[in-house]
């Protein structure tokens, strides 16, 4: 099936699609403050700008769109029947790029944890997920600030 938009048109709509402050991000936050956790958003200091950053636990949270970022197994991952080259080398490079900052993230001391946004539906699982690795962070988190550990 051929898009049912003219490339100007898909063009147009493509660009209006937001890279922050997305209804995802906001659930998300939502959650985050309905635990009573404090977080900052956005974090350009580290790799990837993770979504939400939990500091006091070494905690980057990623958000990820299932059709931008390539969810395994899910129907909104589907890629379009036109451009199908385009697209599928499109979302490959996004799970290269999104992997090599996970790497970096925990290379500089940080626990790293990816919801998916079809995820977000189940927000008692996504709290109880978020409060598992905030456990498990503190646990192991270092007492030095993350910081401190991307200046050396």
């Amino acid at each position: 099936m051929t898009d049912v938009f003219s490339r100007r048109k898909r063009s147009s709509i493509m660009r209006t699609v937001r890279s922050r402050g997305t209804g995802p991000e906001k659930k998300l936050g939502m959650i985050l403050r309905d635990l009573d956790i404090s977080f900052r958003t956005q974090a350009r200091d580290l790799p990837g700008s993770p979504d939400a950053v939990v500091d006091r636990s070494s905690l980057a949270i990623f958000v990820h769109g299932c059709f931008w970022h390539g969810h395994s197994g899910c129907p909104r991952a589907a890629l379009p029947k036109s451009h199908r080259d385009f697209w599928s080398s499109k979302m490959a490079a996004n799970r290269r790029r999104d992997a090599g900052a996970v790497r970096r993230l925990r290379r500089v001391g940080f626990h790293v944890l990816t919801i998916w946004g079809c995820q977000l539906k189940d927000a008692a699982r996504i709290r109880n997920r978020i409060s598992a690795a905030i456990r498990k962070a503190s646990r192991t988190s270092m007492h030095y600030s993350a910081s401190a550990r991307l200046q050396r």
